[in-house]
């Protein structure tokens, strides 16, 4: 009786077992950060991203089955700063029984313009003064320091929802964030073959301004944080004319952007697109930014040689 019992033991443990090795359910607003998580998590947890590759963000509209995932998850991680403001619609409606974490907790914000289309200027971009008309810019991820805040936040997330992963995590993020801190230093270094009065940029909204802050480089946009509306004739009109004047050579489109205001901004000043970066999403897996660092690759891979003006 007391072998059958033993015997009895491994099949009765199988269950529990199972139950303790699977993987923690994370549902994470968009991809650059899924990939951060995927990162950190590694088969420890199973992620589910709302917005996916190539998919542009600030007007997501959800479907029925990103409110199951956000009720079903463990956990649920977000940028914040108004970067998805569909989000709290959605979990008002899910209910989630998962903790939900803001990502950007911990990052002092770049202050904007909250009119998208208001635009002054590069000189009037790059002004951070608070006032009734200021937002968050919630592109913190384009500043590589900045990411390490993100990180640390992800492992603390996961380490709460996970007490027995919480080594591993914190393995694997001090890993990735070595990986972080030699990217930065390269992303400086190739920049610094370009001359300081050359390092100008025109993309399609203003999804690199804390790249353009931490890096040195001017950022100009036609539209303003968000991607959804057109700009005025006046603020189209001066980008085209300061872009012939200052005889800016590095204009991009955006992976997750309509590429018409782009496109009619280049023919009008005479310059050439100069191919498309990823900002506010990864690529898919066979495009040519499937990670966040490689997404930052490809995008200084394009932005230095055009920024030189080489052919």
């Amino acid at each position: 009786m007391q072998r059958r019992a033993l015997l009895a033991l491994p099949l009765l443990a199988a269950p529990a077992l199972a139950r303790a090795q699977a993987p923690l359910a994370v549902t994470v607003s968009f991809s650059i950060l899924a990939d951060m998580v995927r990162q950190i998590g590694g088969a420890r947890v199973a992620v589910t991203t709302i917005v996916g590759p190539d998919v542009d963000s600030h007007g997501f509209q959800a479907r029925p089955s990103d409110a199951t995932s956000l009720r079903n998850a463990a956990l649920v991680l977000r940028n914040g700063m108004g970067f998805e403001p569909w989000l709290d619609r959605l979990l008002g409606a899910a209910a989630p029984r998962g903790r939900v974490v803001t990502l950007t907790e911990g990052i002092t914000p770049r202050l904007m313009d909250g009119h998208a289309h208001d635009h002054g200027g590069a000189a009037r971009r790059q002004q951070h003064h608070v006032g009734p008309r200021q937002v968050p810019d919630p592109h913190a991820w384009q500043d590589l320091r900045l990411v390490l805040v993100y990180l640390r936040n992800i492992e603390a997330a996961l380490s709460a929802a996970d007490a027995p992963g919480a080594a591993t995590y914190r393995t694997n993020t001090q890993a990735y964030a070595a990986r972080i801190e030699s990217l930065d230093a390269w992303v400086r270094a190739q920049l610094g073959t370009v001359p300081e009065a050359r390092r100008k940029i025109i993309t399609n909204h203003d999804a690199f301004g804390y790249f353009g802050a931490a890096y040195g480089v001017t950022m100009l946009a036609p539209q303003g944080l968000s991607t959804h509306g057109e700009p005025s004739a006046a603020a189209l009109g001066g980008l085209i004319r300061q872009a012939r004047a200052e005889s800016i050579s590095a204009i991009f489109l955006e992976n997750a952007s309509n590429p018409a205001i782009i496109e009619r901004l280049a023919r009008e000043a005479g310059m050439r697109v100069r191919g498309r970066l990823y900002a506010d999403a990864l690529s898919v897996p066979t495009g040519p930014a499937p990670t966040f660092e490689a997404m930052v690759r490809h995008n200084l891979g394009l932005m230095v040689p055009a920024m030189r003006g080489d052919a």
